[in-house]
């Protein structure tokens, strides 16, 4: 590996011998070293890389910002994290969630303290991230000694949904308002509240997220003019006709709210979702 940049006295950008660059990092590894010389494999103690060009820049420029064990500190993080998402999270998880944490242990530092607005609705529709984010800010409590703001394991649980979601951030946060609006027409349509810790619940919320997420990327899923399709939408409308209505109340939100539309096709997998938690919320409730 030959030395790309310096970046202090225990991290090095390095090239190895395909070209691919690398972080690498030990103690002392940068200490009276120069551009173009070779590195001691056995020197090195960690190497962080990015499969993509883009996400290893930004790898790059945030180790120049931020203190090393704050990295280290959250390659750790995410390996507990990992163990409990099954699903492959977006290697740029390392970087965002890095760089969040540490600006917000220097805020915290600093005594500034931000609220997430959004903090009931993330608990409440990403249950699973928001747990992983409060065993996050218990081991940066163990381990820095800070005690970041409760809200921060909200931030930290929309970091771990975008790397589930391959979104970006200001994505994640317009999702989650979405879900939000469209569980309150949904609940207002059938004259009910749902429970929002029943599998039920939990099932449906996962579909808005998909379907938010295609919603916003401006992937819907299209309508074909195949005639077996078309017979089944038919179909669906008709033979669910109570829920194909509360699903054009959701169009008309989405419409209103978001100017998008929904494709027929959406609207019959949503009307085949709401049937399915209207039908569980008659069992719970004895109607």
């Amino acid at each position: 590996m030959r030395i790309k940049k310096v970046i202090n006295n225990n991290i090095l950008c390095v090239i190895d011998e395909k070209g691919c660059e690398s972080i690498v990092t030990g103690r002392g590894l940068g200490f009276g070293r120069k551009v173009g010389q070779f590195v001691d494999p056995a020197a090195v103690e960690k190497t962080y890389r990015m499969e993509d060009k883009a996400g290893q820049r930004r790898l790059r420029e945030l180790v120049e910002q931020i203190p090393l064990d704050h990295l280290q500190l959250t390659e750790e993080l995410l390996a507990g994290i990992r163990a409990e998402i099954r699903q492959p999270l977006n290697e740029s998880l390392l970087i965002t969630l890095a760089d969040h944490i540490s600006f917000a242990i220097r805020r915290k530092e600093q005594g500034i303290e931000f609220k997430n607005p959004l903090s009931g609705s993330i608990l409440c529709y990403y249950p699973t991230e928001y747990q992983l984010g409060q065993r996050c800010l218990a081991q940066i409590r163990r381990q820095c000694g800070v005690e970041l703001n409760p809200d921060e394991a909200a931030f930290i649980a929309l970091h771990i949904v975008n790397a589930e979601l391959n979104t970006s951030m200001s994505e994640m946060y317009d999702i989650t308002r979405l879900i939000d609006g469209v569980v309150e027409v949904v609940e207002y349509f059938y004259q009910q509240h749902f429970d929002h810790e029943s599998l039920a619940f939990n099932r449906f919320v996962v579909h808005l997220r998909y379907f938010a997420q295609r919603l916003f990327q401006d992937k819907m899923m299209p309508d074909t003019e195949d005639e077996a399709d078309t017979a089944f939408r038919r179909m669906i409308a008709k033979s669910c006709a109570r829920h194909y209505k509360c699903a054009l109340c959701v169009a008309e939100y989405v419409r209103n709210t978001w100017k998008k539309e929904l494709s027929q096709e959406e609207l019959i997998y949503l009307t085949i979702h709401l049937k399915r938690v209207a039908g569980d919320l008659r069992k719970e409730t004895g109607g």
